[in-house]
């Protein structure tokens, strides 16, 4: 078997075990996939970080050089909106968007940006800047029982716990590949967005679902993940 023909039958069987992990669950049916939907949102203002004490600053996200632009704060565009991926409440994924305001209508590569573990979106956010500055589209979302899909400072920890003792959800990583497959779905369709252009990167955590994310999904064309927590723009 050449190469191409593994990676295609391994791609092949990683979706037909997280499509029967949703089947078995009631969330997702085969012949019927659940209907990915938008939904707007609101900037979040108090975002929560699932450990003490909370951070405020890294030298490495702030340092990513933006390109000089003046006005660039009148100018940067920011979308936020929840997809709906699957049933339940850990199936509305929270979503920041980050672009140039457009002069002329055209389609820009994408760069979706995936967070380490207890931080979030919102912590991306210099990069999403950094990126937005250079005429990217710059994506970041909370992952899995992170950020807005979190209730409190051991959400995640208690999601972990309750998969070792029940084998119901697959939160660590594959449960964030699914999302990710579906934010796909949502890009792809967009009109600002070059569909053979979207990359991936993530820190730590981050970089973990990265790397299955675009195994998984062979239209995150491009993936750099970094798979420790040091955070960088490179």
């Amino acid at each position: 078997m050449d190469h191409s023909a593994a990676s295609a039958e391994m791609r092949s069987d990683f979706l037909q075990l997280l499509r029967s992990r949703r089947t078995a669950e009631g969330r997702f049916s085969l012949t019927s996939p659940f209907p990915l939907s938008v939904e707007s949102a609101q900037p979040v203002k108090d975002p929560l970080f699932q450990e003490t004490p909370t951070p405020t600053y890294s030298e490495a996200m702030e340092s990513c050089p933006k390109k000089e632009i003046p006005n660039f704060k009148e100018l940067l565009q920011e979308e936020n909106f929840y997809l709906t991926t699957e049933a339940g409440e850990q199936g509305r994924l929270p979503v920041m968007l980050l672009k140039l305001k457009e002069v002329t209508p055209e389609r820009r590569p994408a760069v979706v940006f995936l967070h380490s573990t207890h931080k979030n979106k919102e912590w991306l956010r210099p990069l999403l800047e950094a990126y937005a500055s250079r005429n990217y589209i710059a994506i970041a979302i909370d992952s899995r029982y992170h950020g807005e899909r979190a209730r409190n400072l051991t959400t995640y920890q208690d999601a972990l716990v309750s998969s070792w003792k029940h084998g119901d959800t697959m939160p660590f990583i594959f449960d964030t590949v699914w999302d990710l497959i579906k934010l796909a779905d949502h890009l792809v369709e967009r009109l600002d967005i070059d569909p053979s252009r979207i990359g991936i990167t993530g820190e730590s955590l981050g970089g973990m679902h990265a790397w299955l994310g675009a195994a998984a999904d062979t239209r995150y064309s491009v993936v750099a993940p970094r798979n420790w927590s040091s955070g960088s723009c490179s």
